[in-house]
């Protein structure tokens, strides 16, 4: 998976409804330790506005549309839009960014290798900046 695009999780096609999966270490990489989900976001609301300093997350959208806006530490902002429940967007620790334009009914799914830590979130976009991104 590549930082800021969109990876094709399994699909298996039946005519009673299809099945996608993720599993580590094919499709997820990294062991899960969190999920979450974003819902009811009302239209115009953003979400996120943070990296984290170890977390990596794997976000993908399994109803509705929304897009997740990574800003580099020159300000270079990159949109990738999710919405397919069979696309997965990785996002490595010391990555800015946020979710906005949300659809009715979306639902972002967020999967984690890191329990919740509310040390571990950078929210102020000047001191990311000062940060070492080794690439």
């Amino acid at each position: 998976m590549n930082l800021g695009n969109t990876t094709q999780l399994p699909k298996i096609f039946d005519p009673r409804g299809n099945l996608t999966f993720l599993q580590f270490p094919d499709q997820i990489p990294f062991e899960i330790k969190r999920v979450f989900w974003t819902y009811d976001v009302p239209g115009g609301e953003i979400r996120g506005g943070h990296a984290f300093h170890e977390q990596q997350e794997l976000i993908i959208a399994l109803s509705g549309s929304f897009d997740v806006i990574i800003t580099g530490k020159d300000g270079q902002k990159m949109r990738t839009s999710l919405n397919r429940s069979y696309e997965a967007l990785l996002l490595p620790k010391l990555t800015w960014r946020h979710l906005e334009n949300f659809s009715t009914n979306s639902v972002a799914l967020h999967i984690t290798d890191t329990e919740y830590s509310a040390d571990d979130y950078i929210r102020d976009f000047e001191f990311y900046k000062t940060l070492k991104i080794s690439d």
